[in-house]
């Protein structure tokens, strides 16, 4: 199977998005390399930044469902590279 490594970028404005994002990333779990959350409570919003080394119908899925919830943003760098049995090709 080949995997891409993408960096998820999500800004969550409505803070009863939360919980189904929590659903949504927890069934991706196996792909997580990282994850971290911010709170910016000055601006009333969190930042999650998450790394993910999946397949790229994965990525993509992940970051649909995570996107089209209300009150959050969504955007996705990809690596170049794409791997199979942890080894970089092109």
């Amino acid at each position: 199977m080949k995997t891409r490594v993408a960096a998820l970028s999500i800004i969550v404005e409505d803070p009863e998005s939360v919980e189904t994002i929590n659903e949504i990333l927890h069934e991706a779990r196996s792909y997580v390399v990282g994850r971290m959350g911010i709170p910016y409570p000055k601006r009333g919003i969190s930042i999650i930044s998450l790394v993910l080394d999946a397949p790229q119908d994965t990525i993509s899925h992940v970051a649909g469902k995570v996107g089209a919830l209300e009150g959050v943003s969504v955007k996705v760098a990809y690596s170049t590279y794409e791997f199979e049995d942890g080894v970089a090709g092109e």
